[in-house]
């Protein structure tokens, strides 16, 4: 089993403001068949929102959505609380750490800027991998790493990007249970006071890390959102309460 070493969760970075996201009446076809159809879901700015449902729900295609990579088939009216589009103010953390092997761990934290033809901060990478856990690992190339170590360089990479939104998709599950709970706290912590959009479909990940979740189900899809959680995150998965919740995820999921 992976551990983690003993990690800083107090990051200073200058912190974007806050932004809600406003998604109204998508629609995606897969197949010809409808998986959502007049789809509508509000993220507060600065919180962090859930999304669980049945494989094949289409989870992955509403996340897709959301950070603009639009395909045939998809559609919807998304903008920012402020009325304005996303462009440019969304990141993305996906299930894969998908790094460059020929980079060095820090060159993958600021492949973004070089994308861009921005020149990269480097001590501002630097100070991202060292409350991340992996200042020593600045420079060694990514088949070095773990698996936790890895998606905690895709982490310091999405938190690189510095921007106001930021959607996940599954970026825990290929992990040990004790890295995952690891990681599930470090990210509610390094990612506060951003709107954060994590697709799982584990309801204790989702019960551990959501201000807000919601339950995608049905064909075509409709969102549903579990009331009263209990407590603040990140919450301990053994406290009855927490247990309490994660049946009632199962009875709106139908798992019994």
């Amino acid at each position: 089993m992976t551990l983690l070493p003993s990690i800083s969760t107090s990051f200073t970075g200058a912190m974007p403001p806050l932004l809600a996201v406003s998604l109204r009446a998508a629609w995606l076809v897969y197949s010809g068949l409808a998986l959502f159809n007049g789809l509508d879901l509000e993220l507060a700015g600065g919180s962090f929102t859930c999304l669980l449902g049945p494989s094949g729900i289409g989870k992955s295609s509403l996340l897709r959505l959301l950070a603009g990579l639009t395909s045939p088939g998809v559609s919807g009216e998304l903008r920012g609380g402020d009325g304005q589009s996303l462009t440019g103010r969304v990141a993305y953390m996906a299930q894969q750490d998908l790094l460059l092997p020929w980079l060095s761990v820090l060159d993958n934290i600021t492949l973004g800027n070089r994308l861009r033809g921005e020149k990269a901060d480097q001590q501002q990478a630097l100070n991202l991998l060292e409350h991340v856990g992996l200042a020593d690992a600045a420079f060694t190339r990514p088949d070095t790493l773990s698996g936790g170590m890895r998606q905690r360089a895709a982490l310091a990479r999405t938190l690189m990007e510095d921007r106001p939104v930021v959607l996940m998709d599954e970026p825990f599950s290929g992990l040990d249970a004790l890295t995952r709970l690891r990681l599930q706290a470090l990210s509610a912590q390094l990612l506060a006071g951003r709107t954060v959009l994590l697709v799982t479909h584990d309801p204790l990940e989702a019960l551990r890390m959501g201000d807000h979740i919601l339950i995608m189900n049905g064909r075509p899809a409709t969102l549903s959102a579990l009331p009263d959680l209990p407590g603040a995150s990140p919450r301990d998965p053994g406290d009855p309460a927490v247990q309490d919740a994660y049946r009632a995820i199962l009875r709106m999921l139908g798992a019994v």
